[in-house]
């Protein structure tokens, strides 16, 4: 049982789940919405709306905080140019999950997620 663990751990070990979530993360500030499985786009959501709302102060810590989590210049100059204008008077909901059914080839549900 896995009582009182949170998160999804998608069949992957902690290393493979995180560099999964921070590519997912760097594709979607990059083209705004990426095409995934219904699991990894829940899965990464909450990640991405945490980064959201560090990258709504444009200040070096927040520069600092993005870039760890991020490990890419370019998605951390692309989302400091637009987050804080964007998102500067929203508090929270940056992201929205819609359905699109499932994948032909193994049956999977996918998900389309964009930034808002």
């Amino acid at each position: 049982m896995r009582h009182r663990h949170a998160g999804k751990l998608l069949g992957r070990s902690y290393e493979h789940r995180k560099a999964l979530y921070r590519n997912l993360m760097i594709a979607l500030i990059e083209h705004k919405k990426i095409k995934t499985t219904l699991a990894k786009a829940r899965a990464v959501q909450p990640e991405i709306e945490q980064l959201l709302s560090i990258a709504r102060e444009d200040t070096p810590h927040a520069r600092r905080m993005a870039l760890s989590k991020l490990a890419s210049k370019n998605a951390m100059r692309k989302l400091f140019t637009f987050a804080p204008t964007t998102y500067g008077g929203r508090n929270g909901g940056y992201t929205r999950i819609t359905k699109l059914g499932p994948r032909r080839g193994d049956g999977a549900e996918m998900a389309l997620i964009e930034l808002i």
